[in-house]
């Protein structure tokens, strides 16, 4: 059974979906991804695969509402990028550029698959990396959802970047660039084309944002050389992240772009949200109380602290990058 019900209380969608509880979980022994497997097979360096268990199909059940409940069919598609044949790998750090530009490829092909779909408003591609995260198996690889609808945080930035758009008929986002740029006391790491830094807005204690340069809404505008440093800057990023407690980072990393429906030119920029999931070598920031409750974060320390801890190990760790180190 699949369907999306709908909250009238916060105007979110909630994907439901009974496929979900069949899905494997960490078997010892065998791996579905690794090469020479029933869906992989070989001579391949990253694959892109419809996932078993989706909780989207385009051959959802109708469904009829319920009383002041609304209801509607879970139509859209899942998939899973396996990002490297070598199962021993344990973060996108670990590739080389050229095979990390062959993983953001795949994500650009899946971009402009959807881009021509009119049954999809929404593509998240993102990556779970860690136990702690609850990944069901640990072969590198990342996800996506093409959904018929915009989630609601999604509609939220949508609807912030416009009004300031309408108000000061300048890019919010080209301005936050701009003003850590000058400030410099958040920003980690620039290339040519992108930039990291930890937001001023952090919720996780060392939450980082990658932001091309360049004012643009969809992976399928990057050219050969963004491409390039986007690779550079996401590999920088995690091997901060993995250098920080001196063990694997567990992180949820968000690609966010413009919807695909509706015109975003002029008011959305595309970008990358990190998401790590430790305050401490052996401490978790929980997402408790107060955060399930309002949504609303409490920030465990100073993120200009953190953001010089991770200025620090960027200088230690910058040896064959691209770009370079800030502050």
């Amino acid at each position: 059974m699949r369907e999306l019900r709908y909250n009238p209380l916060t105007g979110q969608w909630i994907i439901v979906s009974s496929v979900r509880k069949e899905r494997r979980w960490r078997t010892e022994g065998y791996c579905p991804f690794c090469p020479g497997s029933e869906e992989t097979g070989y001579g391949w360096n990253t694959l892109v695969l419809p996932n078993k268990y989706s909780a989207l199909s385009f051959d959802a059940e109708n469904v009829n509402d319920e009383g002041i409940y609304i209801k509607s069919r879970a139509l859209g598609e899942c998939g899973v990028i396996i990002e490297t044949p070598d199962h021993d790998i344990k973060d996108l750090d670990e590739l080389s550029n050229e095979e990390l530009k062959e993983v953001i490829s795949q994500w650009k092909m899946i971009t402009e698959r959807y881009r021509s779909d009119k049954r999809i408003a929404y593509l998240m591609i993102f990556r779970n990396k860690g136990e702690e995260m609850g990944v069901s198996l640990f072969h590198p690889h990342g996800q996506y959802y093409a959904m018929p609808f915009i989630p609601l945080r999604i509609r939220n930035i949508v609807e912030n970047s416009r009004k300031y758009y309408k108000r000061f008929n300048a890019c919010i986002f080209c301005r936050i660039i701009n003003q850590e740029m000058a400030s410099g006391k958040r920003v980690i790491y620039e290339n040519d084309g992108f930039v990291l830094f930890m937001p001023f807005f952090s919720s996780w204690p060392y939450e980082l944002h990658i932001y091309p340069k360049r004012h643009l809404q969809y992976l399928t505008q990057l050219n050969e050389k963004e491409v390039e440093g986007f690779a550079d800057i996401l590999k920088v990023a995690l091997k901060i992240l993995n250098t920080l407690f001196d063990r694997q980072m567990p992180y949820s990393f968000a690609l966010i772009q413009a919807p695909l429906i509706g015109r975003h030119e002029e008011h959305f920029h595309m970008h990358l949200e990190i998401y790590p999931l430790l305050r401490d070598k052996d401490k978790i920031k929980y997402s408790a109380g107060i955060e399930m409750s309002t949504w609303d974060f409490t920030y465990d320390g100073v993120p200009e602290e953190n953001a010089r801890k991770m200025k620090d190990i960027c200088r230690r760790v910058n040896s064959s990058f691209l770009g370079r180190c800030i502050g």
